[in-house]
């Protein structure tokens, strides 16, 4: 769509950094989702003017077929993976094909993602529009029904194995699979990764569950089979991320940091892998062991 070249051209802003306390001077073309600011660094007491590479942080207003449905503070890039995969990890639809359309309207204080589904998906009426402005930590946020915080995916997921070295290769090279997130210090980063750990798709925004819409989105974009690789993430593995991970699909999750009890209570549940704290060659399971296979 021509909306989508548009939306990722807005979502890009290209300059050139002076040096500052995150080592701008080494940055060229600002990646997409960052900009520049005037700062000033204390160093030793002495005061020194600086340009700063920071991350955008902008009003996404999700605009579900003519009716507005949810605001969510997100990185402007990747607009397009983050509607789809929104749509889907929140029930909106049920296949990636009953995402008509996604026009990418830009506003003075923010931008209005206009989505359209395919007839029989938005004629059911089912879902209730937040109440709330999802804040950038917040992947529940003004959900008002118990019934729909914690849904379970429409189908099993696949009997996917996976060696636990893939895990420690995977965190290993997804550092440097992070533009934004090495230029500003301020973003979370998903991925996509084979079984031998081995990274396929990468994702970054301000918010942890931003991010893995977007990564889903892209997923479902690329034609990847989700059942054949693992999400890692470099955040804390709280339940809408298991819950989103599994919704698209991929039965194991590694988090570089803890999880937490619903997030493992769930996870179990849906037979997911769940591994915390990925860190080097170490990496905690809390769930779906069974999964892991020897690499012998």
């Amino acid at each position: 769509m021509s909306a989508a070249v548009r939306a990722s051209e807005a979502g890009r802003s290209v300059g050139t950094a002076a040096a500052g306390t995150r080592d701008a001077a080494s940055i060229r073309d600002l990646p997409a989702g960052a900009t520049h600011v005037t700062a000033g660094v204390i160093r030793s007491g002495a005061w020194m003017a600086t340009q700063e590479c920071v991350a955008q942080e902008v009003a996404v207003s999700f605009e579900l077929d003519g009716e507005p449905h949810v605001v969510m503070l997100a990185t402007p890039a990747d607009l397009e993976d983050f509607a789809l995969g929104f749509c889907l990890t929140e029930g909106l639809i049920d296949e990636p094909a009953d995402l008509r359309s996604c026009e990418i309207r830009l506003r003075e204080k923010g931008i209005v993602l206009a989505l359209s589904r395919a007839s029989e998906r938005a004629g059911r009426g089912e879902e209730p529009r937040r109440n709330l402005t999802g804040r950038t930590g917040c992947g529940l946020c003004g959900t008002d029904d118990l019934e729909r915080v914690i849904r379970m995916p429409r189908r099993p997921l696949p009997p996917t194995r996976i060696e636990p070295a893939a895990f420690a290769r995977a965190m290993g090279a997804l550092g440097d699979e992070q533009p934004l997130g090495l230029a500003t210090g301020a973003t979370h980063a998903a991925a996509f990764c084979d079984l031998d750990g081995g990274i396929r798709l990468v994702r970054e925004d301000v918010g942890r569950h931003n991010a893995l819409d977007k990564l889903i989105g892209a997923l479902l974009r690329a034609g990847l089979d989700p059942g054949q690789g693992f999400a890692a993430v470099t955040s804390r593995a709280s339940v809408e991320m298991v819950q989103k991970t599994a919704l698209a699909g991929i039965p194991i999750l590694a988090a570089v940091s803890a999880p937490t009890q619903l997030a493992i209570q769930l996870a179990r549940d849906v037979d997911l892998l769940l591994a915390g704290f990925v860190r080097g060659d170490r990496a905690t399971i809390y769930a779906g062991a069974a999964r892991l296979r020897s690499g012998d």
